[in-house]
């Protein structure tokens, strides 16, 4: 997945309301850019880090930034925005590239199910249903290993439950994280965030819920969906 507007390098000056970021553009002018993530950004929203914004000139938009990806000035980088996953997993999905995904004529993003859900995609025509939720995964407190979730997320164990019932019903399920940094080889639950969700992800594969990973490639261009990382057991 291409980023629709070429990427300008900046400096973050603070991250603030969840939402919004000041940064400092490289002729030295001071914006504020939407910042697509509602998790916490351990370790990626320190000031004075080199991140890459999207410019746009979309009328609706009252901000005409968007913050887009950390660059760690070391050859690696973190995507930010948990909308890029879905984007690039549905390009892939179509594409028929995820391997154990690829054989079902039909992708469609968010259906309803569950109670008041939207599952991210319900692929159709290749065997059974198969509902497939998607988590973008930015934490890495431990060299190579990348961690979900960065904050409790009651919002996550609940997506694990209904895919859980989705398999009762006799449907597939899979429960699908991206890893959105280039440095990490390996996944894990930081259990020590959220107990709950790591006890859900428990439950849900005891009930059939498939997990899988995979990391993707970033680059100031665009990030693409890459090899599949394996997931350590849960604590």
């Amino acid at each position: 997945m291409r980023f629709q507007t070429p990427l300008i390098p900046a400096r973050l000056i603070r991250r603030y309301k969840r939402f919004l970021a000041d940064a400092r553009l490289e002729d030295g002018r001071e914006i504020t850019a939407h910042c697509a993530n509602p998790g916490s950004m351990m370790g990626l929203a320190d000031e004075g880090m080199k991140i890459w914004l999207e410019p746009n000139d979309d009328p609706k938009k009252k901000l005409k930034f968007g913050w887009r990806l950390v660059d760690h000035e070391n050859g690696h980088f973190t995507g930010i925005d948990t909308s890029v996953p879905n984007r690039a997993l549905k390009t892939a999905l179509e594409a028929h590239e995820i391997a154990g995904l690829g054989d079902y004529e039909t992708v469609r993003p968010e259906v309803k199910y569950g109670e008041n859900s939207r599952i991210d995609f319900l692929l159709q025509g290749g065997g059974p249903d198969t509902y497939v939720e998607v988590k973008s995964v930015t934490l890495c407190r431990q060299a190579g290993l990348a961690e979900f979730p960065d904050s409790v997320t009651k919002r996550g164990a609940k997506h694990l439950a209904e895919l859980s019932v989705m398999v009762a019903e006799g449907h597939r399920a899979v429960m699908l994280y991206l890893v959105q940094r280039t440095d990490c080889t390996e996944m894990a639950l930081a259990g020590d965030i959220d107990a709950a969700y790591a006890k859900a992800f428990v439950d849900a594969r005891k009930a059939g819920v498939e997990a899988i990973c995979f990391d993707t490639k970033i680059t100031p261009e665009g990030v693409w969906i890459g090899k599949p990382l394996p997931i350590r057991p849960a604590p």
